[in-house]
């Protein structure tokens, strides 16, 4: 196992345990990060890596264990781990959502201060937003509440690398690219690549193998709450990568539907967008792809095709349409409620009688589909936030399963799920579409793109391409993307 020094490293973590109640979060765990080193970090979700990067950057102190900055033990905290150079992207984004841009980046850079300080952030912010993401097009003096999930988290991920006094030593960043599009994660990458050049360091956790094995200089493997594998980038393949995470690879080949359909009548069928470009229709038991760049009009179609189809806002037994959200934390979950009432709100209408619901049958549900799709928890009456990311997600998609609606639209719902969950997700997937029932499915990744049964490529709000069969690549996305003009 590939070990740093911890007297050369910019942070070390020493034998850190932390336990929550019974549950061992972090069983011993040494950690130590190099100058001008990228680590890897990866893990199946409720591995513990959400933990040690709390423990590091100072949001919780090790029940046990130490932690080092830059070789000494100089207390623990926030304010510490700031203080020596230790940022974080967290995957839960931080932004004040009633903010602009640069005022935001005020709130993380407390050394801008002044009469001009507006400018001086707008500069930085600017400048940095630039340097990451050429062309973005934000506009930095918008209400960051305005700006599409992307766009906040391309925002939060030029903050924590602006420089106002002194560069960070250490970047934390926790699935910066979950809702990033290809081109846009790939700038990131190449931003990452010359930062850690350029001396600095980053702690990347990612559930996207490939960025992990493309970026990093050493991989971090952790599963139950330790380090099982510490390793140089090289000596990792996807096969390698995702044993040591304790899964055995899956073949991803896409299985498109090849029955003949009897019944030739679309299940959704919707006019071109703005008069321009191509129409959609979906049919019962198809799963259906949007792809193409982030922001050209994916969501807003999963959204208003949404509204239009359950306007009662009363609930009822047998809505034929459920939604998965993305973005979790802003449309999402419930926080303040239980795992178990976040996956069963949607299925009320028929888990109650007599406007009570029913316990028995709703805790029934709720432990079917806790096995089925492995959320990990003791209890399913522990409040929604005591979950990992991935963990709240497999909540969302279980909800959306556990009805009975016969569509389902799901607006990139892998975010943050680990690999071997992800193939789960995708069996359950493809069996629910074989009894009939119809996906129409917005991912930011290609893996998933390719599962599907047709894809319709977006550009500037409109579609732009339909895609079939073996035309449903990377290549033929990507030229439609950019190149594909309406009809």
């Amino acid at each position: 196992m590939t070990v740093t020094a911890p007297n050369m490293a910019v942070v070390a973590a020493e034998g850190v345990k932390v336990h929550f109640g019974a549950v061992k979060a972090l069983d011993g765990v040494d950690l130590a990060i190099a100058p001008g080193e990228c680590v890897g970090l990866v893990g199946h979700n409720g591995a513990g890596k959400s933990t040690i990067v709390n423990v590091i950057n100072g949001g919780l102190s090790p029940h046990e264990g130490t932690i080092r900055y830059s070789g000494s033990k100089v207390g623990s905290g926030i304010a510490t781990a700031r203080a020596n150079g230790v940022r974080c992207v967290f995957q839960e984004l931080s932004l004040c959502p009633n903010l602009t841009v640069v005022e935001n980046t005020r709130v993380m850079h407390s050394e801008l201060t002044g009469w001009n300080w507006r400018k001086r952030a707008l500069t930085v912010i600017r400048d940095k937003l630039g340097e990451i993401f050429h062309g973005h097009h934000i506009d930095c003096t918008s209400i960051v509440g305005d700006l599409s999930i992307a766009e906040r988290q391309m925002v939060e991920i030029a903050i924590t690398f602006a420089t106002v006094h002194e560069a960070p030593k250490l970047v934390i960043l926790d699935e910066p690219t979950s809702s990033l599009d290809a081109g846009l994660a790939a700038q990131l990458m190449d931003y990452v690549r010359k930062f850690v050049a350029s001396g600095g360091s980053v702690l990347l956790i990612s559930h996207i193998l490939g960025e992990i094995l493309s970026t990093s200089n050493r991989i971090v493997v952790m599963k139950d709450g330790k380090v099982v594998a510490s390793r140089p980038a090289a000596e990792f393949d996807g096969t390698s990568l995702v044993q040591a995470m304790g899964s055995v690879v899956r073949e991803q080949a896409r299985n498109a539907q090849a029955a003949t359909r009897t019944d030739m009548t679309p299940v959704i069928e919707l006019p071109p967008r703005r008069g321009r470009g191509l129409p959609f229709r979906a049919f019962r038991g198809e799963v259906i792809g949007l792809a193409g760049l982030g922001g050209h009009g994916q969501t807003e179609m999963l959204l208003a095709f949404y509204r239009a189809r359950s306007s009662d806002w009363f609930p009822g037994r047998d809505r034929e349409i459920a939604f998965v959200a993305g973005d979790r934390s802003l449309n999402g979950t419930f926080p303040l409620w239980s795992i178990l009432h976040n996956l069963s709100v949607a299925s009320l209408g028929r888990l109650s009688a007599a406007s009570l619901v029913k316990a028995g049958d709703e805790k029934v549900l709720g432990e079917d589909w806790k096995k089925k799709i492995e959320i990990r928890t003791p209890d399913m009456g522990n409040p929604i936030l005591s979950l990992s990311g991935g963990n709240q997600q497999k909540v969302l998609f279980a909800r959306a399963l556990a009805t009975r609606a016969s569509m389902v639209l799901m607006d990139d719902p892998m975010r943050g799920v680990d690999v071997g969950t992800k193939q789960e997700v995708y069996s359950i997937l493809r069996t629910e579409a074989a009894q009939g029932r119809t996906f129409v499915w917005y991912s930011t990744e290609m893996d998933e793109i390719r599962l599907c049964d047709r894809v319709y490529v977006f550009r500037d709000g409109v579609i732009v391409a339909e895609l079939t069969g073996d035309d449903i690549s990377e290549e033929h996305v990507l030229s439609a993307s950019f190149e594909g003009e309406a009809a």
